[in-house]
């Protein structure tokens, strides 16, 4: 029983000190080792693949500088939401959780996958809560102009040769068909909003004090 104890013990402190250990600090916040291991861990599920699954240390560490990138993302769109006064209701934070909850199909598997990630009620309620406002922030840099009609046949004259191929009912190849046009408006468009996200987030990049310490 002292041997279980004293293991428990050396367990507790290893993982408070992985927890104090900073990977990154974002204008002062740090991200601690922990965090990017728990992160690290769900960046790798959603792509279906598992650390034990990585043999080459290249793609190892390419994977793991890409999740704390992701993290440092997310603590700057935070910090932005705050700067912004974005707020984000209880109703709308317990309709996240419910909405993940049913994703799992069980509570107990729900609370299991939050106690393997470090959370309790409490504090995944308030991840969540920072998580809706960063996205909020996020997508708010989606809201671009229309474009208009001679840029989106600029596009699709640019872009023709990759487009999927759609049917011209005029001889004059100059006349592009309106087909054609619909789906390269929608195609400009989602460029342009992707666009605006990444200067959104190179700005916040550039205007803060992050230090990589991973």
């Amino acid at each position: 029983m002292k041997l279980f104890a004293l293991l428990l013990c050396l367990v507790a402190t290893q993982l408070h000190a992985q927890q104090e250990l900073p990977a990154a600090t974002v204008n002062g916040v740090i991200i601690s080792q922990l965090r990017l291991e728990r992160y690290f861990a769900d960046y790798l599920q959603a792509q279906g693949r598992a650390v034990t699954s990585i043999r080459n240390p290249g793609v190892y560490k390419r994977l793991r500088d890409q999740a704390l990138t992701d993290l440092i993302d997310k603590e700057l769109l935070w910090q932005e939401a705050q700067r912004q006064g974005v707020s984000v209701s209880d109703t709308e934070v317990n309709a996240q959780i419910d909405q993940l909850r049913l994703a799992l199909g069980t509570a107990k598997r729900f609370d299991q996958r939050l106690a393997d990630a470090g959370f309790d009620a409490e504090s995944f309620a308030a991840y969540t809560r920072h998580e809706l406002a960063a996205q909020q922030v996020f997508m708010q840099a989606s809201q671009v102009p229309e474009p208009d009609a001679a840029q989106v046949r600029a596009f699709y004259l640019a872009n023709a040769s990759s487009l999927p191929p759609v049917q011209n009912q005029s001889a004059d190849p100059s006349v592009v068909p309106e087909q054609g046009l619909v789906l390269a408006k929608r195609l400009l468009v989602e460029q342009q909003q992707a666009q605006a996200r990444q200067a959104l987030l190179q700005r916040l990049r550039d205007a803060g004090q992050v230090q990589r310490l991973d």
